[in-house]
């Protein structure tokens, strides 16, 4: 008995015995293994980077609800927090470095405390770090009799 082997793309097919199952399998084209080899390649390739790309998803979950979020309606309630939060970073531009929806009684007790804590400490500006300066201690010399 004798054997022929084909092989195409992804397939490897032996034929035994009958001689006109030869030849009408010897008309299929045969493929070389470095086309073979390429293609297996490909696919090792194709799934590393589909792997790759999963993960980068998977990793990234928060980005991309915030992101599909965009495209949809919020719910109110996460409307109404990032509605505030924008209003109040607008009104923190505006005061520049004091304190947000600070009214007049807000004012007058920091005054208040300013005045008692410069009475209490000798005065001075109490918004500064306080500057300190040391003197190099005088030292005598010791001799031992």
């Amino acid at each position: 008995m004798w054997q022929k082997t084909l092989v195409a793309p992804s397939l490897v097919i032996g034929v035994r015995g009958d001689p006109e199952a030869l030849n009408v399998c010897s008309s299929v084209p045969r493929v070389s293994n470095t086309s073979i080899m390429a293609l297996h390649r490909l696919f090792q390739l194709s799934s590393l980077l589909g792997s790759a790309v999963r993960v980068t998803l998977r990793r990234n979950i928060g980005l991309s609800a915030v992101l599909f979020n965009k495209a949809k309606d919020l719910d109110p309630v996460q409307k109404l927090f990032l509605d505030k939060i924008r209003e109040y970073n607008s009104k923190s531009k505006a005061v520049a470095g004091g304190v947000v929806d600070a009214g007049p009684a807000y004012q007058k007790n920091l005054s208040d405390e300013m005045t008692k804590l410069q009475r209490l400490y000798g005065g001075g500006d109490l918004t500064k770090f306080p500057e300190f300066s040391f003197p190099e201690p005088k030292l005598e010399e010791v001799t031992t009799k």
